[in-house]
């Protein structure tokens, strides 16, 4: 059985502000110390990893155990580098729960950066509140499915993006994609580039317009076909980056 994940900050969480190293016992308090003691239920002699997130781990062993936290001592500490090029997917936002749906997969299958996309076609608009509680969600979910996973570097999830935004970040992609049913060009026949951003887009239950596609293909990007069936909008993105991925030896 593998060890459980838990957030925390390994970058100064001694006196002092010194990151921790072999031999230190570190305090795990507050949500994530509550669901190590009283949810999973952690003793004296278990494992459980570490990490902030952002490539920083430390392997411990529980030490003590009190009713909302447990204390640590670090056996290893190491940093896993990001890996490239990073692969971003612009998700149109889904009907009901099926985008935290689509955040969880994408986590747990390896996309860096989620961007939720308010297109033409989507049912589901986040304003003013709702937006705000809708975006904490999906970082919460991309969060917990990171932590499951066992991923050392949590994904991104953006603030949410107009049209016109996502047409500025696939004109800096050093390659964009947009997932079309129509498309003539496979996305397993596509060149993969070896450093930058890789951007697929994947549209809303209705669809893309062609007023999108203009601008997108204006922006630089290749629509292309993900295969014979159409998926989806909260699967398309985890089968996207599961072709994209395994191209790049990421699985």
């Amino acid at each position: 059985m593998t060890a459980p994940v838990f957030l925390a900050d390994l970058s100064g969480v001694l006196p002092g502000g010194a990151p921790v190293a072999p031999g230190d016992r570190v305090l795990l308090d507050g949500p994530e110390g509550r669901h190590a003691a009283a949810v999973r239920r952690l003793r004296p002699g278990e494992r459980l990893d570490l990490t902030d997130g952002a490539g920083r781990v430390a392997e411990c062993v529980v030490r003590d155990v009190a009713k909302d936290s447990l204390t640590a001592e670090v056996l290893r500490r190491y940093d896993v580098e990001a890996a490239r090029p990073r692969l971003v997917v612009v998700q149109g936002l889904p009907k009901g729960d099926r985008g935290e749906l689509a955040v969880e997969m994408m986590t747990e299958a390896g996309v860096d950066v989620i961007v939720p996309w308010s297109a033409a076609r989507c049912v589901t608009q986040w304003k003013g509140e709702r937006a705000a509680k809708a975006l904490a969600r999906w970082r919460s979910t991309a969060r917990e499915a990171g932590k499951q996973a066992r991923r050392f570097h949590l994904p991104e999830v953006a603030e949410q993006a107009s049209t016109a935004q996502v047409a500025e970040l696939l004109a800096g992609a050093e390659l964009a994609v947009v997932l079309h049913e129509e498309a003539a060009q496979p996305l397993t026949g596509l060149s993969l580039p070896r450093n930058g951003d890789v951007v697929v887009v994947v549209g809303p239950e209705g669809g893309i317009t062609d007023e999108e596609i203009a601008a997108f293909r204006a922006a630089g990007a290749v629509p292309t076909l993900l295969g014979p069936t159409v998926l989806r909008t909260s699967t398309a993105g985890v089968a996207a980056a599961a072709v994209i991925l395994s191209r790049y030896g990421r699985w």
